[in-house]
């Protein structure tokens, strides 16, 4: 039942989104709490039985509850018992990057239902052949799952670029071929037959942490990654913040003092990128390392695991690099002053860096804010993908 949750009431809101703003109060308490009678959602919404009742109604008759049974009586009528039908569709988070497609697939409720991966080659990279790919592949990861393909209600896509949002064009990807203003849903919806969003990937990593990660209960949070390259996704309000050009968060691109005063240019790398990121870590590693006393290293992390086992070029090289992931997080505390900031990205994450930002953060007297590692890793992306599809797809049926 509901009595765990907390009373709730829903915000003011204009009188054509109220049965709506109501609508997803109810399904989340459900979702929430279980099967449960109309009265204890009454009890736990705080909005008024025949409110209850009408938006109860119209969402069975979207498919979207059902009811399964009786409760136990308290002496009148015993009370009918409903539930959220969350395999009343499903959800598709797809993640376009310079070599792989990944997929997930969950019901309504976000429970998992399958994965897959294929790799891109890059000379089949172009738009037209990207969306083929990705449908030839999401009707496989269907089938496989025995679901129809009308079954699929959102498909939201994540890709490693700047997006216009409202008009679903991706600005530039330059790691594939002739992606430049691409109109990426026009061309998904050719080949699929159901809603398409596409997103910024560290803006959807940012709510998939929100969704189920380490943001849970975060109203006001930055997501910073560092792996390849640098990137932010800036939760504010309880909503993603794009900025009037959708680039909100690009930090990559941030000057770097005394070293460059280089301008943006949308198809190229910022300098914080290419000193911060992987690539930048390792040219450091083998212009600085001598090649005689030189360990062997594949990936940035390999660097920071010699700084944790006491290698003096290594620690050089990752105090230079906390100096300025540091610096960049008090830059953006100053200005947002989130309650915490997460570090994503296989080099953002390493323990050695972060107990060295930290430290570095001790001495700030005001717009303190904590630092701590996202908690799922590259699972965060497809996440937040599940998260938007499964709110688009409930107000769609809605």
């Amino acid at each position: 039942m509901v009595s765990n949750v907390k009373n709730q009431t829903s915000s003011g809101a204009r009188p054509h989104l109220l049965r709506q703003t109501n609508a997803q109060l109810l399904l989340r308490l459900l979702r929430e709490a279980g099967p449960c009678s109309k009265a204890d959602l009454v009890r736990a919404s705080s909005l008024s039985a025949p409110t209850v009742t009408n938006v109860v109604a119209h969402l069975a008759e979207a498919g979207l509850v059902e009811p399964v049974g009786e409760g136990d009586s308290t002496g009148g009528r015993p009370p009918d018992i409903i539930r959220f039908r969350a395999e009343r569709g499903c959800i598709a988070a797809i993640e376009i990057g310079p070599t792989h497609l990944r997929f997930l697939l969950t019901d309504l409720d976000g429970r998992e239902l399958g994965r897959a991966k294929s790799d891109l080659a890059r000379q089949n990279s172009k738009p037209a052949l990207v969306c083929n790919q990705i449908a030839k592949e999401l009707r496989n990861l269907l089938r496989k799952q025995e679901h129809v393909e009308d079954s699929l209600l959102a498909v939201v896509v994540a890709v490693p670029a700047i997006v216009n949002v409202e008009q679903g064009i991706v600005v530039s990807l330059s790691k594939l071929i002739a992606w430049s203003n691409v109109p990426l849903v026009k061309l998904l919806k050719r080949e699929l037959k159901c809603p398409v969003i596409v997103e910024n990937d560290t803006n959807l990593a940012a709510q998939g942490e929100h969704f189920r990660g380490a943001a849970q209960r975060e109203s006001n949070f930055v997501f910073i990654t560092v792996g390849e390259g640098v990137g932010a996704g800036i939760f504010l309000d309880g909503n993603i913040y794009r900025g009037s050009q959708f680039s909100a968060g690009e930090i990559g691109y941030l000057r770097v003092p005394h070293v460059s005063r280089e301008h943006p240019t949308i198809h190229g790398y910022g300098r914080l990128e290419k000193i911060l990121g992987a690539p930048g870590i390792l040219r450091s590693w083998h212009s600085a390392a001598s090649r005689r006393s030189r360990p062997k290293v594949n990936h940035a992390v390999d660097v920071f695991d010699l700084a944790a086992a006491g290698n003096a070029q290594a620690k050089k090289i990752l105090l230079q690099r906390a100096a300025i992931l540091s610096d960049v997080i008090l830059d953006l505390a100053l200005i947002l002053n989130p309650t915490v900031i997460l570090l994503g990205g296989d080099v953002g994450t390493h323990p050695r860096l972060l107990e060295e930002v930290r430290s570095l953060l001790k001495g700030s007297e005001f717009a303190v804010v904590r630092v701590a590692p996202a908690a799922l890793g590259s699972s965060a992306t497809l996440w937040g993908a599940i998260s938007v599809g499964m709110q688009f797809a409930v107000q769609s049926l809605f």
